[in-house]
């Protein structure tokens, strides 16, 4: 431990016995570190937030949807730093007043493009953060111009929603247009072919359409009214089952027993009947007997043996409506069944004519489609856009306007100058140390002891005159002067630097 002491005691007074040397190591050090500080440009920061909004209940109803609004943000997110709109930045700005060749500009969008990012912080809330630092320019100009550029930002930002979704629009809506225009042409080609073909042969083309065209519609008719027939025989099948289950006559006191009887048999058998029961099966024989038993006992009390049961008389009258519906759609069928036949022998007999009459009527019938579906298409794009571009389906607010910077984000000059100091100060130190390595010279009795191997046995202290003392005095004056003068100079350029932030602001 003690010749660690020793030690550090040594370096102190081997940087002390050379501390001029140290001191203008320092002194160097010191003015070569402020000056490299001195010329680093300052860079100036302005920031802006925007505030996107994507509820619109009319975007909604018309198709634009919220992810197609997000992919629509998203996309100017990215684009907006493109080189094409950092160059429109830099034209607009004081940084393409020096630009004359392609070169040059090129160079200036690169370092434009380190110095803006779009930050997303929220998912509809965006930072836009534009950076000067140009030497050429004063402080003052390049605080200017950081918000300038994030200013211009904003303005791309709203022609890029606004005028870029009309472009787009537009595009779209003219090849829309061409496209109609096109299939119109065709469109008029194929029907005058097919009112040519219709006068050549009006066989194949009664009523306006095609023989093929009929013989389709036809068989699709009938295969309707199939449909429909079957379901119409089935609900009368239905109505007949509720029918035969239902009385004629209600029972009217003690002369309708017989009859009462008489309608409950036939109430269970129609049941029995209904459930799937067969004509062979056991209580349907005993119940078809018991009806049999009690009809002659019903005879035989005569009509006045009840009173006409009205729900007998609703379902008759449902009966009379779904037969005659029944009817109409048998008749309907045949008539369809007849057309189908004659159309099929019309085919027949022309066999090539009703392959072209199909084939015309085809093209013609695509190209109606597709012109149709291009009408319906303009036609929803054409409200879309207006939507898009009238109601501004993304809308955005300028949150926080591009701020003026007040200091500048980089470099942190004040710390800096005080690392140079400090960096100079051990610089120095660290010179003398080094120099008192190379020259073989002892501070201590002990360090020579251990460096020779060989006792010593004393050491002469050093003995000062007046004179000598009071030259002592002077350098000591001297260098606590100009270490002050070191600390005084650093102190300036801090004073110097807050001035020029104060002159900024």
């Amino acid at each position: 431990m003690n010749s660690l002491y020793e030690e550090a005691l040594a370096a102190i007074y081997s940087v002390w016995h050379r501390r001029w040397i140290a001191l203008g190591c320092a002194w160097v050090i010191c003015l070569v570190g402020w000056l490299a500080v001195a010329l680093i440009p300052n860079s100036y920061e302005s920031r802006a937030r925007i505030f996107i909004q994507l509820d619109d209940a009319l975007a909604e109803q018309v198709g634009i949807g919220v992810a197609d609004k997000k992919r629509d943000i998203e996309r100017i997110r990215q684009t907006l730093t493109s080189a094409v709109n950092l160059e429109k930045v830099v034209r607009a700005t004081r940084l393409g007043d020096t630009i004359d060749s392609p070169k040059q500009m090129e160079a200036a969008v690169l370092a434009l493009g380190n110095n803006v990012s779009v930050v997303s912080q929220q998912d509809n809330l965006f930072e836009i953060r534009a950076s000067a630092s140009n030497a050429s320019f004063s402080d003052a100009e390049n605080a200017k111009l950081a918000q300038n550029v994030a200013q211009k930002l904003i303005d791309i930002f709203r022609e890029e929603n606004l005028s870029g979704d009309r472009g787009e629009v537009a595009e779209s809506m003219q090849f829309l247009n061409q496209q109609l225009k096109q299939r119109e042409t065709e469109l008029e080609t194929a029907e005058a072919k097919r009112s040519a073909f219709e006068a050549q042969h009006p066989e194949l083309a009664q009523g306006g359409a095609f023989n093929s065209q009929r013989l389709e519609t036809s068989r699709s008719q009938l295969r309707d009214i199939e449909a429909d027939l079957s379901a119409a025989q089935s609900a009368q099948a239905a109505i007949e089952g509720q029918l035969a289950s239902t009385p004629r006559t209600l029972p009217g006191g003690a002369t309708g027993t017989a009859t009462a009887a008489l309608a409950k048999a036939q109430s269970d058998l129609a049941g029995m009947r209904a459930r799937g029961l067969t004509e062979n099966h056991p209580d349907v024989i005993a119940a078809r007997n018991q009806v049999a038993a009690l009809k002659g006992a019903a005879a035989a009390e005569g009509s006045g043996g009840g009173v006409p049961n009205p729900a007998y008389t609703s379902l008759q009258s449902i009966r009379a409506e779904r037969l005659a519906n029944v009817q109409s759609l048998v008749a309907r069928k045949a008539a369809l069944q007849s057309d189908v036949a004659t159309l099929t022998a019309n085919a027949i007999q022309n066999p090539e004519l009703a392959a072209e009459a199909t084939r015309i009527a085809r093209d013609y019938d695509v190209l109606r489609d597709q012109y149709d579906k291009l009408l319906q298409d303009r036609e929803e794009l054409r409200i879309r856009g207006e939507v898009k571009t009238e109601r501004e389906a993304v809308k955005f607010e300028v949150v926080d306007p591009p701020t003026t910077p007040r200091k500048p984000v980089a470099p942190n000059r004040p710390i800096l100058l005080v690392g140079v100091l400090i960096v100079g100060l051990g610089g120095g130190c660290a010179a003398a140390f080094a120099l008192s390595k190379v020259r073989s010279v002892y501070a201590t009795t002990a360090g020579l002891e251990r460096a020779t191997g060989l006792p010593v046995l004393g050491a002469i202290s050093q003995n000062l005159t007046d004179s000598a003392k009071a030259l002592r005095r002077r350098r000591l004056k001297y260098f606590y002067g100009a270490t002050a003068a070191l600390g005084g100079l650093c102190c300036i350029l801090l004073a110097v630097e807050f001035v020029q932030r104060g002159m900024v602001a």
